[in-house]
């Protein structure tokens, strides 16, 4: 039934984003922040540091690895490294992190994957369902 699985996509697509501080900036955080992201990631199974939501990608990109994981019907972890309140330095704090210098990027089991190139790679040969999975 195809008004199920799209009222099901619908409704895991509005689970909220991941927020990584209280939204009282940078200066409140008693660890540092780059701690906070590994624990981010490492307590996730699966998590995507993207421009926008998850109902509102604000680029091609986080569109494109946004929609290749709800595909597998897997659960995953927004971080939206645009909101500034919330996630304050998160946009290049990942970066940094990971040493790669574009957004999006995706996280499993606590290791980074890529971003979208890579991620729509694995998605059209089977990997990124694999690795999601196991």
């Amino acid at each position: 039934n195809t008004m199920w699985s799209l009222k099901k996509e619908a409704s895991k697509s509005s689970k909220p984003e991941l927020r990584i501080t209280s939204g009282k900036g940078l200066e409140d955080l008693s660890v540092p922040l780059d701690q906070i992201l590994k624990g981010v990631v490492e307590s996730n199974k699966v998590v995507a540091f993207i421009k926008g939501t998850r109902m509102e990608p604000a680029c091609g990109f986080s569109y494109q690895v946004v929609s290749e994981l709800t595909k597998l019907d897997v659960d995953f972890e927004i971080v939206n490294v645009l909101d500034e309140m919330y996630n304050p330095g998160v946009r290049d704090a990942i970066k940094e992190m990971s040493d790669w210098p574009t957004l999006p990027q995706l996280y499993v089991k606590g290791e980074f994957v890529g971003g979208c190139d890579i991620v729509a790679e694995m998605a059209e040969n089977g990997q990124l369902k694999e690795l999601v999975e196991n």
